[in-house]
């Protein structure tokens, strides 16, 4: 990262394990090609991911992950992700959803998947896009899913689905809530459609899928949104959907990075029809510059605030407070629309450079604006985040 980059706070191990993903980073960068080209990350970068352990860089220790905190997890996303979008997307996608498995299934569960030479990978869709009914021992799951990113390398296929009885009635709590629940089925299980046919963050494999009545013990499934989980770990209790939303960040931070990388280095000796000195000796580059360089510092600031502030409750044994769990929201969704305008800027002068196959301003383009349409980061997700953030101000009024 950048010399003057104010850095989250990271252990020793931590930051071993950002040196190597920045060595793996030079391998994911000369890879990217080939990478859109499979549509998934090529077998040399996951090799390299695999022995270094960050597909499990916040799986606790004890069940063969590093045992980072969140910050550094998400840190080492975005390094990833500076080196190539679509291996930055399919790395968080798996990494972090595997670590949301790894502290909410049962200890039965995660002997399974975590107690071997290799700990589990997993992908697939974790919101209920299925149902099923509860039989004995477990669930019979129907369902049609999109968006597997990194499903090509994982091991198993999470499976959200909303619970019914043997009738097909869903089951609801005292508040009419139906219960959500995610299974998770060994790949070779699932029947993958394809479908994944974009023109941004193409090498993430993100293909539809569907299981047909197909049997998960009740040990292979967890709730979909839970705030008390089974393993002690402390990060744990951001909960599930903190967990899962806040990898997003780590990408279009990362992707705005590079964007600035790319036409730095571009204008520095691009000089346009007319002119007789570099575009970047330009002094409206260079304000907008200094501009899109402040708001991608602002950005990672906030993002990695939140994430400490929640990540110092979590250390205490609670809960996130309602205010915490909608500023993790509000970071996440406010740092896409920052990082789209950085890349935007990083587009506009980059000139015909950014218009050419194969290159990594054309890919953060594309990939920039793929990521900004995630259900996660849709712009309605402010205004319910606002809600318990003007509840605070109201309180001190």
């Amino acid at each position: 990262m950048i010399g003057t980059t104010l850095e989250p706070a990271m252990s020793e191990n931590g930051a071993r394990a950002l040196r190597r993903a920045q060595d793996i980073g030079e391998l994911v960068a000369r890879e990217a090609v080939a990478t859109e080209e499979a549509a998934t990350i090529t077998q040399p970068v996951l090799d390299a991911l695999i022995e270094a352990k960050l597909n499990w860089v916040v799986v606790p220790k004890d069940l063969g992950g590093l045992g980072l905190s969140m910050a550094e997890g998400v840190r080492i996303a975005e390094e990833i992700a500076r080196a190539d979008g679509s291996t930055g997307w399919s790395y968080m996608a798996t990494a972090f959803g595997t670590a949301i498995v790894s502290g909410f299934i049962s200890s039965e569960g995660a002997a399974e998947l975590f107690h071997k030479d290799r700990p589990a990978i997993t992908a697939g869709m974790l919101l209920p896009r299925g149902t099923a009914a509860r039989v004995d021992g477990g669930y019979l799951i129907d369902g049609n899913y999109s968006f597997a990113s990194g499903s090509a390398f994982a091991d198993w296929i999470g499976v959200g689905f909303l619970v019914a009885d043997e009738d097909g009635q869903l089951i609801v709590d005292d508040n009419g809530t139906p219960e959500a629940r995610i299974g998770l089925l060994p790949r070779d299980e699932v029947d993958f459609k394809g479908g994944w046919n974009v023109w941004g963050l193409v090498g993430t494999g993100s293909y539809d899928y569907s299981v047909d009545r197909k049997f998960v013990p009740e040990h292979l499934t967890l709730p979909t949104f839970a705030t008390e989980p089974v393993h002690p770990d402390p990060i744990f209790r951001i909960g599930t959907v903190g967990l899962g939303v806040l990898g997003h960040a780590a990408v279009v931070l990362g992707l705005a990075h590079r964007a600035l990388e790319e036409v730095a280095t571009i204008t520095a000796k691009k000089v346009r029809i007319g002119q007789t000195t570099p575009v970047g000796d330009s002094e409206l580059f260079r304000h907008g510059f200094a501009s899109a360089e402040a708001s991608l510092q602002a950005a990672r600031l906030y993002v990695y605030h939140v994430i400490d502030q929640a990540e110092i409750t979590a250390a205490r044994g609670e809960s996130l407070t309602a205010e915490q769990t909608a500023r993790l929201r509000q970071a996440v969704t406010w740092v896409h629309a920052r990082a789209k305008e950085i890349v935007d800027f990083a587009h506009l002068w980059s000139g015909s450079s950014g218009i050419r196959d194969n290159t990594a301003i054309g890919r953060c383009v594309r990939d920039m604006a793929v990521a900004t349409q995630h259900v996660l980061v849709d712009q309605g997700s402010l205004a319910d985040a606002t809600v318990d953030i003007i509840a605070g101000y109201r309180s001190q009024a």
